[in-house]
């Protein structure tokens, strides 16, 4: 996106946003220029997230990646230079021929940038890619489960070694930097989405906007609100959908807190998985005397947190 139109989204959101809060951007390092950066900050950004993914010039052409190592780092130099203070990059672990000495040399060149957040995410093969083809066709083969897992939990232990902490599945932080807006879904709460396909969540209705760029403008010259579908949870569904998001952060859920948020009893609501999931040892209960006041993954249910989401909806 041009100057002249980042311009104009971003100082329609200054009426929404104050100074105070965290505003954050995502960007592509082969797109950042010191023009973007300067107005990004002149615009009241504050929070900026570069899809680095990694600094490996050959395995960001296997990924189909724009940008190669070099215009990675200086992406990141740029906006420290700039005034970022609070940078995030992402990184992708896991794909096909990936060795865990590339990943580790990956985490490596990270920890030495002057950025604040990391988050860490596994290559996944969504249906209808490039990449999903090849496996299916057998030019690839997908890395093995166990040497993923090794790189994810070489990731927990390496970060946590260099001040990054783990707050949540795929995210690290040195203190008092993780995500805010994260904190939304995560906690379960509203939140708008603007934009061609985007989702907004309020009063336990979700809306995805329609997804073809001309119908949703027309829609908006109309007046009209460009919704393609909706889908409203009952409480008992909003609840577990809650429980299901909140047990990815490493503090887990508690027991008063989710009574407050839900109105349900987290015990009662799940009684058919949680004493399977704490069995299975992937979750463990936190204790006050001999009352459980909070559950939450334990270092195998964080390799599982997919089955353990996927069980309490």
């Amino acid at each position: 996106m041009e100057i002249e139109s980042l311009k104009k989204i971003l100082t329609s959101l200054r009426k929404f946003s104050k100074r105070s809060v965290e505003f954050t951007i995502e960007a592509n390092p082969e797109s950042l220029t010191a023009d973007k950066l300067s107005l990004f900050l002149d615009e009241g950004v504050n929070r900026i997230s570069i899809g680095v993914q990694s600094f490996n010039s050959a395995k960001l052409k296997r990924l189909g990646r724009l940008h190669d190592d070099t215009s990675a780092l200086k992406a990141v130099e740029k906006a420290s230079k700039a005034g970022f203070k609070n940078i995030s990059i992402d990184l992708i672990f896991g794909i096909w021929d990936e060795t865990l000495p590339e990943w580790k040399d990956d985490l490596r060149k990270a920890v030495d940038l002057p950025i604040e957040h990391i988050s860490c995410y596994s290559l996944t093969y969504e249906p209808g890619t490039f990449i999903k083809e090849c496996v299916k066709n057998g030019s690839i083969t997908m890395l093995p489960e166990e040497s993923s897992a090794d790189m994810y939990e070489l990731a927990i232990s390496y970060l946590a070694d260099k001040s990054f902490a783990q707050y949540e599945i795929s995210n690290f932080s040195r203190r008092g930097s993780s995500c805010k807006h994260n904190y939304t879904y995560w906690n379960n709460d509203p939140y708008t989405g603007l934009g061609p396909s985007a989702v907004s969540y309020a009063d336990g209705v979700r809306t995805e906007n329609l997804s073809d760029v001309s119908e949703y403008v027309d829609k908006v010259r109309a007046g009209l609100r460009p919704i393609g579908s909706s889908e409203k949870l009952s409480p008992e569904d909003r609840a577990k959908e809650t429980a299901a998001v909140k047990i990815r952060t490493m503090d887990g859920i508690d027991l008063d807190w989710f009574r407050k948020k839900t109105g349900f009893e987290l015990p009662l609501l799940a009684r058919e998985v949680l004493p399977r999931l704490i069995e299975d040892g992937l979750i463990e209960e936190t204790r006050s005397g001999l009352a459980v006041i909070a559950v939450r993954l334990t270092s195998r249910g964080i390799l599982f947190c997919d089955t353990v989401s996927s069980a309490f909806l």
